[in-house]
């Protein structure tokens, strides 16, 4: 299986929570260990619906 990349430069981000626009656009706009603070954060920026996801830490494998 391949790994689906979510996110531009995935490893500044290990163990937070990390908002981008869309599934498509993998610039991130909002990163931190809240996911209600990152989620405010991308909407204060003007994204409509962004995209919150947890980055794990290195080496973790996360199966959904």
């Amino acid at each position: 299986m391949e790994a689906a990349i979510l996110a531009k430069n995935i490893e500044n981000y290990y163990g937070q929570y990390v908002a981008v626009k869309s599934f498509t656009d993998k610039e991130v706009i909002s990163h931190g260990m809240d996911p209600i603070e990152v989620f405010n954060e991308a909407k204060k920026g003007g994204v409509v619906s962004p995209v919150i996801f947890f980055v794990p830490d290195k080496n973790v494998v996360q199966i959904y």
